[in-house]
């Protein structure tokens, strides 16, 4: 790095702590400059280690971790009153600050649900489409409505009687045939399939059917 670059490097981190006037590592600040001033983590350390050999800022040393802030006597001293005047100034910055961030917190949400809501095209379109679906339901409806082929209550429960009752049949049918196939097989020979077969008996799941449940 040039001599101009390192020179820029130092003023401008020699500002940063005079301002903020707190301990950082090297880390700390390369951290807190980079991104808005590009500085390199060699740079940072360079300059931190030129400052406090220089006497412009101060140096302390905690295990392997050294830690640099503002050379203290070159601020006015701070008198009871006016540290107490800066206590309740404080006071006051952080409930504003408290404040401004419930406010943006809400706004964070308003803007959130803003976003998953439809826009004002969107719900036309949406208008539209519904309005389209009804529609076609009401004309469906209509012509349910005006056919003449519809089944009377009287026709409905007629057929659901009827088909429970062949239903019943049906099972008492089936249960009077397999009582009789099983007295038969009890004195048959071969297996049971081969005796359907030899007399040409096909039941329900050879077919695939199943009495209904009524």
């Amino acid at each position: 790095m040039s001599k101009s670059k390192d020179a820029a490097a130092s003023g401008l981190i020699l500002k940063y702590l005079n301002d903020q006037n707190r301990p950082y590592s090297t880390q700390d600040v390369f951290s807190n400059l980079q991104r808005e001033h590009g500085l390199g983590k060699t740079a940072v350390v360079k300059a931190m280690e030129l400052l406090a050999q220089q006497g412009k800022v101060k140096e302390k040393v905690y295990g392997k971790q050294k830690i640099y802030f503002a050379d203290q006597d070159q601020f006015p001293n701070v008198s009871e009153t006016e540290l107490k005047s800066l206590d309740v100034k404080i006071s006051e910055l952080s409930s504003k600050v408290q404040s401004v961030q419930q406010s943006c917190r809400q706004l964070e949400t308003e803007l959130k649900d803003l976003n998953n809501s439809m826009t004002t095209e969107e719900m036309i379109k949406e208008i539209k489409e519904l309005k389209q679906e009804c529609s076609r339901h009401q004309e469906k409806l209509q012509k349910i409505k005006s056919a003449t082929n519809h089944v009377t209550p009287e026709e409905k429960e007629k057929v659901y009687s009827e088909r429970k009752q062949y239903s019943k049949e049906w099972r008492k049918r089936k249960r009077m045939a397999t009582d009789i196939f099983d007295a038969i097989l009890e004195g048959y020979p071969k297996s049971k399939k081969q005796f359907f077969e030899e007399v040409g008996i096909e039941t329900d799941e050879d077919h695939n059917v199943t009495i209904p449940d009524v």
